[in-house]
Parts: structure tokens; sequence; C-alpha cells
């Protein structure tokens, strides 16, 4: 079992928004209880989405958080290779996603179908094969 963390999901777990980033921690929790040898994968995109805020707002303390979330040796990291391009433009012509959310989803996609896509965003219910878990 692998959780891919869309970018506002990581955000709500790190920066500890409320309610958001207690749903996030439940989920995880709920999995791993289920499934205890789970993975928790992200794409490059992921990496950059998370750091633009913090960076902007020279807040170094976030930004530490991150670093040592995305320094796990046990993270499971989607490169946005010619698979995942290639993916993601199918998906942005037939669902209408944004070009970032359309990465994200085909990243995940990249997984496998053993595999929980969590997000805050509701749109990505509807690419077939993602198993979203909404956690807005």
């Amino acid at each position: 079992m692998i959780v891919f963390m869309d970018a506002n999901a990581l955000i709500y777990l790190i920066e500890g928004a409320q309610p958001f980033a207690g749903r996030v921690r439940d989920a995880l929790q709920e999995i791993a209880t289920a499934h205890p040898n789970v993975q928790i994968a992200v794409s490059r995109l992921t990496w950059l989405e998370c750091h633009v805020k913090p960076m902007r707002e020279n807040n170094h303390p976030v930004l530490a958080a991150y670093a040592a979330f995305f320094a796990r040796p046990d993270l499971v990291w989607i490169d946005l290779n010619q698979d995942v391009m290639e993916l993601a433009t199918v998906i942005r012509v037939k669902h209408g996603l944004r070009t970032p959310d359309a990465l994200q989803a085909a990243s995940c996609l990249q997984l496998g179908a053993d595999h929980h896509f969590f997000t805050g965003d509701a749109g990505f219910e509807k690419v077939a094969g993602l198993n979203v878990r909404l956690l807005a």
C-alpha cells in the first residue's frame, strides 16, 4: 500500500492547518493500522509546491519541517518523466484538470492500483483509477 501525498495534503500535515492537519494524520494512522508497511510517495512537483509560500515568506521553521519530511529515507519519489508527462497530457485533455493537478494524478497512477491519493481537491475524483482520499 502506498499513500501519494498531493501538495495540499502535505501542506495540511506539515503546516498544521486545522481541521485539515488532523484529518491527514487520522487518515494516515487508519491506513498504517490496516497496512503496517504503508509507504508515502510524492512527486517532484509536490516538493516545489510545498516550498513556494515558506520560501516567499522566509519561514525557516516550516522550510526545516519540509526538509526533514523530504529527507526521509523511506519516501518514494515519483519523477516527472516522459510516461508521467504523456499520461498527464491525456488526463488534462480528458478531465480538464489544471496542468499541476494532471501531473500529480499521473504521478500517482505510476504507482499501480494499490494506492491512496491524499488531497483536499475534489476535482481529482473524476480521474479513473485514482483512489482519491478527500481530506477537505
